[in-house]
């Protein structure tokens, strides 16, 4: 592979170091030239009423921080960007990043079902669990089979739509999900809820912070959860254990030093893989059940440990350089035993089942050193961020396979033959990965004109180890993009706005001769609108978009057995998207989403011109809310919602598929405030929340013909909290 330019280091190297300690030697450096050179703005150290990382009061966000790393309003961006902020989530009780997303234009979350190992979704039609969900601006989801990090433990989501690698290096070009996670604030607040609901759920919730000191010097939060629960699916649990506490030492307005810890303990089963016929198809003896099990009760585990601790520092020199440092390592455990089905024998009733075993670890150093430099050049007014990223990923993962005896799965009768022997392994992989990037942004302020451009370097290198032949591969990835766009701030709200992004993201492994994959490579133009009306909490967005992704792997017409990178796939799409608080006790949130994709390059002839696998068309949501605060007496304490989604049909595959059925769920919330009863219950309020209400039956995806997953059922959640 011809290796990487050395432009853009040239470019960059003058502005940003590779630690800290050179930061804040080019700072010192910088400073007093840069106050004699140009004109500075006054900077408002206490910052503005709404800060990205800070709780937001209902559920409408003005700022994020994802789609530029810094704080910036929503209307200022131009790219399509989206916060659920945590009175959102609060308000529908979700427990997963899935459920939070439902009502979010441009994802479809919940992809195969009911699965508390992982969060299954696509962005703009590209899957982006592997590698596009973030935890505070730095990758968490890496490593084979995932990690999920517990909702209640996060402030809000935000979700930045298209390529994204000029912030995040390897990406895929749909984009990414960042989870900000709770941290101390200035004020003492908290809260406990229990909870319980359907299939057993039992739950108990806590969170708390504020100063630890008079003077605000030093603050904390501790956010714990432990749930004990059964599933949809017999013989599946969902128990979690969290804890999440943080530190925040502030010894003055202009530096401020926050350790962020968590320790994750889940208990559950992989998902089940059913046939189409028999799910969203039916067999000569109807439909498999969807609490089917087929998997073996003595046998099947999925048990994951992970904990992390990491920090994030700021501090501000002057009027014009500031520094930020955000680091973290983490380390996951995984034991992982599964028998899994393999489609139906010809009496349509017997699946195949094959036992699979996995032993994972993974341990995963980042850092991400951030300088910014806040000036005016006559009539223009900069943001510049000058950046240095390092990750280092330890990957393991041991692997054994075996087939195992069949599984009626009309009248299953479990422990009928034993578990084949699972001693030898088929694989054993060790793979450590490090990634370097390079970054430099401006945002550009002209009056009402708003430019934003950025460049990157990237270098990504992976040394696989397989233990089994004690062989070695390596992999090297070089790759410049960038990203410019630029959006108009009218007077009375509206701000249109066009953008041009790419991405790209390795892929490991090699072609039977030896030879690495080229990497995927994203590329977006995108238009849009965005509507913030002057004095409402509202904010809405409008955009189109044509995103590609090439060197997409697919089948040698040379050999069966290999793959080559030369595919090419394209989605073009328009988002609509609404948030608003209406006054009068009156809350909506809705989306809508339309997927043009199409395998546009491919060597297997009967894929040409198809729809991808499992990306649908067309998808929507609509969830309101009416709290009757101009009631009287014990009514104003009194909130309805109801929530309305419609799930576009999907394939089951690239070629020769069966199409999955489209369906609309609903959803129902009653909340009810006690203060309202009494102003002794002051912080007591009762939740009820059912999703599916009419527990309709339909199938969330088919990855294959005979991989296809029950979506989820009826699921009611009662809960009691108090807050203080």
């Amino acid at each position: 592979m011809r290796p990487a330019t050395i432009r853009p280091m040239r470019l960059l190297a003058g502005l940003m170091s590779a630690t800290a300690l050179t930061t804040v030697a080019l700072s010192a450096a910088f400073a007093q030239e840069a106050t004699e050179s140009v004109s500075v703005p006054t900077v408002d150290v206490a910052g503005s009423s709404e800060r990205a990382l800070d709780p937001v009061r209902g559920f409408v966000a003005r700022q994020e921080i994802s789609g530029t790393k810094t704080d910036t309003p929503l209307i200022e961006n131009p790219q399509s960007v989206s916060v659920v902020p945590r009175d959102q989530i609060d308000a529908r009780q979700a427990q997963t990043l899935g459920e939070a997303l439902r009502y979010t234009a441009g994802v479809r979350v919940e992809n195969y079902g009911t699965d508390s190992r992982t969060d299954w979704f696509q962005i703009r039609g590209f899957n982006a669990q592997d590698n596009g969900i973030f935890l505070n601006g730095l990758r968490y989801n890496t490593g084979y089979a995932g990690n999920v990090y517990e909702t209640y433990g996060l402030e809000r989501y935000e979700i930045l739509r298209g390529p994204t690698s000029v912030l995040y290096g390897q990406i895929a070009p749909g984009g990414l999900v960042n989870m900000v996670s709770r941290r101390p604030t200035d004020t003492a607040q908290g809260e406990v809820r229990l909870t319980a609901g359907s299939y057993g759920r039992a739950q108990a919730q806590a969170t708390s912070s504020g100063p630890l000191t008079a003077d605000g010097v030093w603050s904390y939060s501790l956010t714990a959860l432990g749930r004990a629960s059964q599933t949809t699916v017999d013989h599946t649990r969902d128990d979690r254990v969290f804890v999440a506490p943080a530190l925040t030492f502030r010894p003055d307005a202009n530096t401020s030093f926050t350790v962020l810890g968590y320790y994750q303990q889940d208990s559950t089963n992989g998902n089940q893989f059913l046939p189409f016929n028999g799910t969203a198809g039916l067999t000569p003896f109807g439909r498999i059940s969807r609490n089917r099990f087929t998997g073996e009760p003595d046998f099947d585990k999925f048990a994951r440990t992970q904990a992390g601790i990491g920090y994030e520092f700021s501090h501000r020199f002057n009027n014009v350089f500031s520094f930020q440092q955000n680091a973290r390592y983490s380390h996951t455990d995984i034991a992982w035993n599964q028998v899994y089905g393999g489609g139906l024998q010809a009496d349509q009733r017997t699946l195949n089942r094959f036992a699979y075993r996995a032993d994972i670890d993974v341990s995963t150093f980042q850092l991400d050193n951030q300088l910014r430099a806040d000036f005016t050049t006559g009539p223009l007014t900069h943001t510049v961020l000058g950046g240095f990223d390092y990750s280092y990923v330890a990957y393991r993962n041991g692997q054994a396979f075996a087939l195992a005896n069949g599984l009626d799965v009309f009248a299953p009768v479990y422990g009928a033959a034993p578990i084949p022997g699972l001693s030898s392994r088929f694989s054993d992989i060790r793979q450590n990965t490090s990634q370097y990037g390079l970054y430099l942004q401006d945002q550009i302020r002209w009056g009402q004109l708003v430019l934003l451009g950025g460049i990157r370097q990237d270098f990504a290198y992976a040394d696989t180890r397989n233990r089994l032949t004690e062989g070695n591969s390596y992999q090297y990835d070089g790759k410049f993009t960038w990203r410019v766009g630029g959006i108009y701030l009218f007077d009375n709200g509206f701000a249109p706005y066009v953008s041009y992004a790419r991405s790209f993201q390795p892929q490991i492994g090699t072609t039977v001769s030896g030879a690495t994959y080229d990497p995927l490579e994203g590329e977006q133009y995108e238009a849009g609108i965005k509507f913030q009306p002057n004095g409402t909490r509202s904010f809405i967005q409008a955009s189109a978009f044509h995103l590609t992704q090439q060197n997409t792997l697919t089948t040698d017409p040379s050999s069966v057995f290999n793959q080559v990178s030369v595919g090419k796939i394209r989605v073009r799409g328009l988002e609509l998207e609404a948030v608003a608080e209406l006054g009068g006790g009156v809350t909506l949130v809705g989306s809508y989403t339309y997927l043009d994709p199409e395998i546009t390059r491919t060597t297997v002839a009967a894929e040409d011109g198809n729809r991808p696998n499992g990306v649908p068309r067309n998808t929507a949501g609509l969830y309101g809310e009416y709290t009757f605060v101009n009631a009287a007496g014990p009514l104003s304490g009194l909130t309805l919602g109801a929530g309305v989604r419609y799930l576009g049909n999907t394939t089951s595959a690239n070629s020769n598929y069966y199409v999955v059925p489209s369906t609309t769920l609903f959803d129902a919330t009653v909340r009810y405030d006690l203060e309202k009863l009494s102003p002794r219950m002051r912080g007591l309020t009762l939740r009820v929340n059912a999703s599916n209400l009419a527990d309709t039956r339909y199938v969330s995806r088919c990855s294959t013909n005979d991989s296809c997953f029950y979506g989820n059922r009826l699921n009611v959640l009662g809960s009691v909290s108090y807050r203080w």
